[in-house]
């Protein structure tokens, strides 16, 4: 396994720990939430590290194309359901994040079965990154930054949308026909 894959792998490791800090105590134990906090940022940060390390030295593998996605929705989806928890952000818009993962995973699955990767496009890649920033600022819950909280939240669900739409219209024939 060669190091971008195994920033993959421990992001996903990350991912109950992080949890398990942001919840202790109904997220009312500011130290803990800093904990988880930092794990996530560490997290997040092993996104771009894999991708950078993988394209620089020729390291991108299937693995890396399926996982390395996968590993993101863990990471951001797991944070967003806690969030809920916390009064963070609603329901609704979560559903809405995770309806559009479990689609293009749907999408990535059928393609796999017909022996192509769908790898991340640009709009996903920019819908996660929003998708952190707005987790970041959740966890940190400052009033002083309310404003930027609720921007990041809400272009994160308007790229989630626009990201979803980009993958149907580049995949439709896998929704059509199951075919590529």
């Amino acid at each position: 396994m060669n190091l971008p894959n195994k920033l993959t792998t421990l992001r996903m490791i990350l991912v109950p720990f992080f949890v398990f800090f942001l919840l202790w105590q109904h997220g009312e134990n500011y130290t803990y939430r800093i904990i988880a906090l930092v794990i996530f940022i560490v997290a997040s940060l092993t996104d771009l590290a894999d991708g950078k390390i993988a394209r620089k030295h020729n390291l991108v593998t299937d693995f890396g194309k399926f996982m390395d996605p996968l590993a993101d929705k863990l990471l951001v989806c797991s944070a967003l359901i806690c969030l809920i928890d916390l009064g963070e952000i609603p329901a609704w818009m979560v559903v809405i994040i995770i309806g559009r993962e479990f689609i293009i995973s749907g999408f990535r699955l059928v393609a796999s079965d017909n022996g192509v990767v769908i790898a991340a496009s640009y709009w996903g890649k920019f819908k996660t990154t929003f998708q952190m920033f707005a987790v970041i600022l959740m966890i940190l819950d400052i009033p002083a930054l309310e404003i930027p909280k609720q921007i990041c939240i809400w272009v994160a669900l308007a790229l989630t949308i626009i990201s979803l739409a980009d993958y149907i219209m580049k995949n439709y024939k896998i929704l059509m026909t199951g075919d590529i």
